[in-house]
């Protein structure tokens, strides 16, 4: 692995073409980070490069930078393609590369990705960018419609590939490699290197330089942490209390799925803080305006999804709340990246279930680094909190403000009312906290459910499990041994599942053969609209009106409801467990009452499965979906395309 001594080199002395070297100077780059030191020579040079760092490091220019300084703005043809997983990091990259270009005459980028309108795409087409920054669905559907060429690409990125493969990009990043001209140069960033990015790497470079910075570098180490544990009963109240007692600039909430987002923010504002969500369900213009709210200081909680808020770079976020524990290791370092910027101080807490111990030690695991824990804020420090303000705006008061006519006026009611000073002062005290009370009461305890009531999932009890007759096991005799009979499968019956897939649940969908479908619309479909990794999707089996297909245990239930309405080859999925019987074209089952008793798992069952088989079946952090949905369909036939949120933000 080829490095440089990033301590000593300074972007003057890594070669950068005279006109980006002056613009990196006017923005007030005074040094280069270790992974821009250490793969800005070597892009330079033409090598192709497999990158590795975490978000935050400044992996945007340490690939832009070079890239520029080789770019030719006479020719008006796209010489680099840059591909993202999402439509926000999207639009990051192309605004990084429009800022490094300031002083680059002719210089023209173009972001293209799912869920903008293709009118103004094929205009802004016309005008020939040298620059394409795009996700790989929407990029896929112009070089189809011959909107968009590639002879001319001399440099293919790939930015977060692990991201891109996660999400089921992995043949459509094969297919925008096979359009591009076998003589170019790759450069492939990726926060982790699992075995499909190295295959991708062995078969697509060629000769790469290896640069890794180590995970555990500033991006984590300048973060505070500490996790607390918390029964979910008392998840928001312990919420609260933290954010009264942490002095936040902004603050930013992850949860699992884009409704609890809306909740949660619903939540917060009403308990008096200036909350809002950021989902895939938010059109651009209000994500942008959202974030710039947040930015200029009007806003000071976001509560997002993991999609929603990937590329997020403020710099009055100082907190990070995981609310909803990520159950993907690796989406841990994402989130509290959004904090601790560059080397900037933050904060991030992580709220954990008791039953959530074990995903807490796989993310110390893998930041190798103990998370402290922390007691959640008792009544009595919340109290003395708000006494302690309370005074502090008295005295605030009587210093700033000019208070004759209310000492009149105490006179006045003292006398008339013939009422003591203090009982008066008292009133007035209660009358000011009767919102929010000084005095804070821990809550009492939950009480028990009876057996015969249901949880809070629509499920029976474990407990119901005792109050069963036992099963009848039926037996024969076999050479003289009595044996369990098993019984023999019906024709069509599935074949028993194996060790790996036991923390699977079978689904019925309503599209099979006679509709075209195939596999890969499925695992696309179900990916984009419940953000749950291609890779973690079970057997699919065809057959000629509908599809059985697997899924991981624990899928929420607003997701589950999201996904019966969702389209592929013009049907609607309408979801439903394998073993119910199937929703009619109408509404049916599913659109009546009876959708009510679904055996769906519900949002409170999400719990990563048990290690089985090649340890990989397992939930996705949230079931947050990768782009927002128009009419129940795809903005990418239902396809591909990336989610999240449009944004501005810095490298």
């Amino acid at each position: 692995m080829d490095t440089l001594d990033e301590t000593s080199v300074g972007f003057d002395a890594l070669g950068l073409s005279p006109v980006i070297a002056h613009a990196v100077k006017n923005l007030g780059y005074e040094s280069p980070t270790a992974i821009q030191s250490q793969c800005i020579p070597h892009l330079l040079a033409g090598r192709d490069l497999l990158g590795q760092a975490q978000t935050g490091t400044g992996k945007t220019a340490a690939f832009a930078l070079p890239l520029l300084s080789r770019l030719d703005p006479d020719l008006r043809q796209p010489q680099v393609l840059v591909l993202t997983p999402t439509r926000e990091l999207a639009l990051q990259v192309a605004e990084a590369f429009q800022r490094y270009a300031t002083d680059l005459k002719g210089f023209n980028v173009l972001p293209i990705y799912g869920g903008q309108g293709y009118g103004l795409q094929l205009s802004q087409l016309k005008r020939n960018p040298q620059v394409i920054v795009g996700t790989p669905g929407r990029v896929m559907d112009h070089i189809r419609r011959g909107t968009l060429a590639l002879e001319s690409i001399r440099v293919l990125v790939l930015d977060e590939a692990d991201e891109m493969l996660n999400m089921g990009f992995a043949e459509d990043i094969d297919w925008i490699f096979d359009q591009a001209p076998a003589e170019r140069q790759v450069a492939l960033f990726s926060a982790t290197m699992p075995p499909a990015i190295r295959r991708v790497a062995q078969t697509r470079l060629n000769d790469p330089v290896e640069v890794k910075i180590a995970a555990d570098s500033e991006t984590v180490d300048t973060i505070d942490q500490h996790h607390c544990i918390v029964t979910r009963f008392h998840k928001l109240d312990t919420l609260t209390r933290i954010m009264e007692l942490e002095p936040f600039d902004g603050l930013l909430i992850f949860v699992r799925t884009k409704n609890a987002t809306t909740e949660l923010a619903d939540k917060l504002k009403a308990h008096g803080f200036a909350a809002e969500p950021l989902n895939g369900d938010m059109n651009q213009e209000m994500r942008e305006r959202t974030v710039e709210r947040l930015k200029q200081g009007q806003l000071d909680v976001l509560v997002a999804t993991d999609v929603a808020a990937r590329g997020l770079d403020v710099e009055r976020i100082s907190h990070v709340v995981n609310y909803d524990i990520p159950t993907d290791p690796s989406a841990y370092v994402h989130r509290i990246g959004r904090t601790g910027r560059a080397g900037r101080a933050g904060r991030a807490i992580l709220l954990v279930e008791p039953r959530e111990r074990g995903l807490l030690k796989s993310i110390e695991r893998v930041i190798r680094r103990h998370i402290p824990a922390m007691e959640p804020p008792s009544a009595a420090a919340l109290s003395e909190s708000r006494i302690d303000r309370f005074i502090s705006e008295i005295r605030k008061t009587l210093a700033e403000k000019d208070l004759d006519f209310f000492y009149r006026l105490l006179a006045r009611i003292g006398q008339e009312q013939e009422i003591e000073m203090m009982d008066i002062a008292a009133a007035l005290a209660y009358l000011t906290q009767r919102e929010r009370p000084l005095d804070v009461k821990e809550d009492p305890p939950r009480p028990p459910k009876r057996f015969e009531e249901r949880s809070e999932r629509g499920e029976r009890p474990r407990g119901r499990e005792s109050e069963r007759p036992p099963r009848r096991e039926r037996f024969e005799e076999r050479d003289g041994n009595r044996e369990e009979r098993r019984p023999r499968p019906e024709r069509g019956e599935r074949p028993p599942r194996r060790d790996e897939d036991a923390d699977l649940t079978s689904y019925r969908i309503e599209v099979g053969h006679q509709h075209g479908v195939t596999p890969r619309e499925i695992v696309g479909a179900i990916a984009n609209e419940s953000g749950l990794e291609g890779r973690y999707i079970g057997r699919i089996d065809i057959h000629d009106d509908h599809s059985v297909v697997d899924l991981p245990k624990g899928m929420p239930r607003e997701v589950f409801q999201h996904l019966k309405r969702v389209y592929v080859r013009g049907q609607a999925l309408r979801i439903a467990p394998a073993d119910e019987k199937p929703a009619a074209a109408s509404g049916g089952a599913w659109e009546s009452g009876r959708g009510e008793r679904t055996t769906a798992p519900r949002e409170h069952d999400a719990r990563p499965p048990r290690a089985g088989g090649d340890g990989q079946r397992r939930d996705r952090d949230g079931y947050a979906p990768r782009r927002p949905s128009s009419g129940n369909k795809s903005n990418d036939g239902g396809k591909r395309g990336p989610g999240g949120s449009g944004r501005k933000f810095r490298d």
